[in-house]
């Protein structure tokens, strides 16, 4: 009898198991993320912070001229910033679910750029053969939130460092890729990944492509808003979006915008 019971309950763990593995396969179980040690999350955040001040810039500097020459360059630079941003870090519906929360964000929508087809449909792009990224492009009030916080956000909420693929979606549309509206853009984002390879925040190399502006197509309508619409009925929602925004809106509580009804 006890001998039985045990065969009974091996054979109950080799199912459970088996189970786990058609799911992740499936993409629908993904596996486990390691928690990323203290360091390495400080690592991850430091370029996007400004410069340590120097002592004659410490806190005990009240000098009203020094305060108001910082303010005329932070507005400045907000000036050149065209408040518009395109990012592809994999499934569009997780990245647009992740930027359209952040304070300053005025819109986040879904679509294709980086390819050679004219109005691409979502079948037409996941068939990998357009050359197009899931991308979401973000217009936001650089006065709120700045490009450099955005890269931070973005290189936080998805792995640059895996070649056209993101956890068990694979292809070139599921590239990491930042298409630049400026040349100030450009210079940010290659200062920002430079450092993060430096910095070890990450065990191989980003890979990600920091490429011009490409035309840029919507996607279809129902991709639009798709977490908020699906997030209860959609398995991928279930699986994959949500335990990513959960670490998400941990990290960056402060740069959240208010919950209604809170």
């Amino acid at each position: 009898m006890g001998a039985r019971i045990a065969w009974v309950s091996a054979l109950a763990l080799v199912v459970a198991g088996a189970a786990a593995v058609v799911l992740w396969t499936a993409g629908l179980l993904p596996l486990p993320e390691s928690r990323a040690d203290s360091d390495r999350a400080e690592r991850l955040r430091k370029p996007a912070e400004q410069e340590e001040p120097s002592e004659d810039e410490g806190a005990g500097n009240t000098d009203p001229a020094a305060a108001g020459a910082t303010a005329a360059a932070a507005a400045a630079s907000a000036a050149v910033d065209p408040g518009v941003a395109t990012f592809g870090g994999g499934c569009f519906w997780c990245t647009e679910a992740i930027f359209q929360q952040l304070k300053g964000v005025r819109t986040a929508v879904p679509g294709y750029s980086g390819g050679d087809v004219k109005d691409p449909t979502y079948e037409q792009v996941c068939g990998g053969d357009t050359g197009h990224a899931e991308v979401v492009r973000v217009t936001y009030d650089p006065r709120v939130i700045t490009y450099p916080e955005l890269l931070e956000v973005f290189w936080k909420t998805h792995d640059p460092t895996t070649l056209n693929k993101q956890g068990a979606d694979v292809g070139t549309q599921y590239r990491s890729v930042i298409f630049y509206h400026s040349q100030q853009q450009k210079e940010q984002a290659e200062k920002y990944r430079k450092k993060l390879d430096q910095s070890g925040a990450f065990d191989g190399p980003i890979v990600t492509q920091i490429v011009p502006a490409a035309k840029f197509y919507p996607a279809e309508k129902y991709h639009h808003d798709y977490f908020l619409n699906n997030k209860k009925s959609n398995g991928y929602c279930q699986f994959v979006i949500v335990p990513k925004l959960k670490k998400f809106e941990e990290a960056f509580a402060d740069k959240l915008k208010p919950v209604e009804g809170k």
